[in-house]
């Protein structure tokens, strides 16, 4: 059976900052001694992730000698422009490739229509591969990569046309095989698990969390709260009384306010909605 880790063609790791993708890249070193020449590393930052979060990607650039490219969302009138390069000291820490997305789009993201995914991740590394020409179109671009999903994650699997591209799918890896590599490694994500769930992990508070886990993690801190809060109070073109991320539970101001009073008011086994951004 042939190695899905060993690169034969141009591919962006599409790296999230997560467990999951940190072990893909792992194996796509050892399956290549090394990263391959025409393979770049690249993390999509929103300004919304966990500062354990940029420490982690920072750690893995240096534990394994790998470059990371450091990726944001930025406007420009030209589309293939909207990306720059930052790196772990100039990253954004206070949502603003985020706000300045939902500001450019004029929209807020929903569980509907995600434009935050295809935005401030996608298309953000598929323009970063056109601009050095390992894609001649954004298109290509979004096709190249490595995404890492596994395999039971089927659901999200199910969604990708091209099985090469989800390599840990196809070697049969598991949460399970996740968490025991990095157990055994000098370093680790400092983000608590639940069930293998990275609670924290990505977006903080994203919206496609489940309420009970948005809530849990604004009883824990209070001020990752205050940035989405500030984002549905914004006076859009089209809703100029502000726009919620969700209107099938309480703004993220409402929970803010509920988690004072230490209660628990949401469904604990609710499920998320799955997403691209992954673990």
């Amino acid at each position: 059976m042939r190695d899905p880790f060993r690169i034969t063609e141009p591919t962006c790791i599409m790296f999230s900052g997560g467990r999951t993708s940190a072990y893909m890249l792992w194996r796509v070193l050892q399956s290549n001694d090394g990263l391959p020449s025409d393979c770049v590393v690249c993390f999509a930052n929103t300004g919304k992730e966990e500062e354990a979060t940029l420490r982690f990607v920072q750690r893995c650039s240096d534990e394994w000698g790998v470059p990371i490219k450091w990726l944001e969302y930025t406007p420009h009138k030209e589309t293939r422009w909207r990306f720059r390069v930052v790196n772990f000291e100039t990253a954004s820490r206070n949502g603003e490739p985020f706000e300045a997305m939902i500001l450019n789009k004029k929209y807020m993201p929903n569980p509907v229509t995600r434009i935050c995914t295809g935005e401030l991740k996608i298309k953000t590394m598929a323009n970063y591969l056109l601009s050095i020409g390992m894609a001649e179109t954004q298109e290509e671009g979004t096709r190249m990569s490595f995404i890492g999903i596994r395999a039971d994650e089927p659901r999200r699997a199910a969604k990708q046309s091209d099985k090469s591209r989800i390599p840990l799918y196809l070697a049969g890896v598991d949460v399970r095989e996740v968490g025991q590599f990095w157990s055994s490694q000098p370093f680790n994500l400092e983000l608590p698990t639940y069930n293998g769930r990275t609670l924290a992990g990505n977006c903080d508070l994203c919206f496609l969390k489940p309420a009970n886990q948005v809530f849990t993690l604004i009883q824990e801190r209070p001020e990752r709260a205050i940035w989405w809060a500030k984002m549905e109070a914004m006076a859009l073109p089209n809703q100029p009384s502000g726009v919620r991320f969700r209107s099938d539970r309480p703004s993220y101001q409402q929970m803010l306010d509920y988690s004072y009073q230490q209660a628990n008011l949401f469904d604990a086994d609710e499920e998320g909605i799955g997403c691209f951004c992954g673990d």
